[in-house]
């Protein structure tokens, strides 16, 4: 028996550039030309997490942007919080975008927590436009072996 498995969210996502592919070459037959659609919004910078016995750890992807421009902090509401902004680069006057997928200027996400943090006790590192933040856990929250008596 052959499964399939589907991926709504890729799906929509291919049906929508097909769509707009069509209403391009629609357009185009008469002459007129237009302006490509964004394509659907994701939430900006991309985050992976995962936790383990110790450590709740974060991903993003921040290309381009420079230590100086960013901001991270952990709400007592048990949430990380990632403050940027990323500088569109310098352009010469009168240019025509033919594709504009980056987006540049400020942003911020609140991402909540799967455990409690030590805000004391995270560690960041910006290396090749990936943050990695690792953050530890506090004792009450992690997981205690429990020894079981026998009589």
């Amino acid at each position: 028996m052959t499964m399939l498995t589907r991926f709504p969210l890729r799906d929509l996502q291919y049906e929508m550039r097909r769509l707009q592919q069509e209403m391009d070459d629609l357009f185009g037959r008469f002459g007129f030309r237009m302006p490509s659609w964004p394509v659907l919004a994701v939430t900006y910078p991309p985050v992976n997490m995962w936790e383990d016995n110790d450590y709740v750890y974060a991903e993003a992807e921040l290309p381009g942007l420079k230590l100086t421009d960013l901001e991270i902090s952990v709400t007592p509401n048990n949430e990380l919080i990632l403050k940027g902004k990323r500088e569109q680069p310098a352009l010469p006057e009168k240019v025509e975008w033919h594709r504009q997928e980056r987006g540049f200027g400020s942003f911020e996400r609140a991402i909540p927590l799967p455990a409690g943090v030590d805000p004391e006790k995270i560690d960041a590192r910006l290396e090749h436009g990936v943050l990695t933040i690792r953050m530890a856990k506090r004792p009450e929250v992690k997981p205690r072996k429990i020894p079981v008596k026998a009589e």
